[in-house]
C-alpha cells in the first residue's frame, strides 16, 4: 500500500487529509518499523509545528482504519508500517536490524492438516545479522535479551 492509496482511503472514510498527515503517511511509507518518537523526530523536519500527540493521534487513527500494523519488534513499544500483505520479521538481538521476510507456506500447510483456518500470523525470528554475528565471533559484543 502506498501513501495515494491510504489517502484515497482516509477520504473514503470522510477523513481531512492535513499537511501534517501526509508528512506522517510519507514517513511511514518510505520508513517501515519506525515507532512514534522517531516518526516525529522525521516529521519535525519538515512540520515544524507537529507535536507528538498528533502522531499518536494519527497513528490510531490508520490502525482502527485497518491502514497500518504494529509491530512490537521485542522492543516493548510498538513500530508502523503501511505495508499490510503477510510478512514476518528477522530481528537482530545485537543492533536490532529488521528484514522482513515472505510468508511461509509450511504454516498454511499444517493448518490444512489440523483443519485450522489462519487469518492472521505474528512471527519474529530473532537472532544476530551477519554484522553481529562477526563482532560476537571477535567477542565484542554484550548479548542482551529481548524477551
Amino acid at each position: 500500500m502506498n501513501c495515494t492509496e491510504v489517502t484515497h482511503l482516509l477520504h473514503a472514510e470522510g477523513k481531512r487529509i492535513t499537511g501534517e498527515r501526509r508528512v506522517l503517511l510519507r514517513i511511514i511509507t518510505d520508513n517501515p518499523h519506525l515507532d512514534a518518537a522517531e516518526i516525529y523526530q522525521l516529521a519535525r523536519k519538515e512540520a515544524t509545528k507537529l507535536s507528538l500527540s498528533t502522531v499518536y493521534r494519527t497513528v490510531k487513527l490508520l490502525k482502527e482504519l485497518g491502514l497500518v500494523q504494529l509491530s512490537d519488534l521485542g522492543k516493548g513499544h510498538h513500530h508502523y508500517e503501511l505495508d499490510l500483505k503477510e510478512h514476518y520479521h528477522f530481528i537482530c538481538l545485537g543492533c536490532g536490524k529488521v528484514v522482513e521476510i515472505p510468508p511461509i507456506s509450511a504454516f498454511q500447510e499444517l493448518a490444512e492438516k489440523r483443519g485450522f483456518e489462519i487469518i492472521g500470523a505474528k512471527v519474529q525470528l530473532v537472532g544476530y545479522c551477519t554484522k553481529c554475528c562477526k563482532k560476537r565471533a571477535r567477542g565484542t559484543m554484550v548479548r542482551f535479551a529481548m524477551l
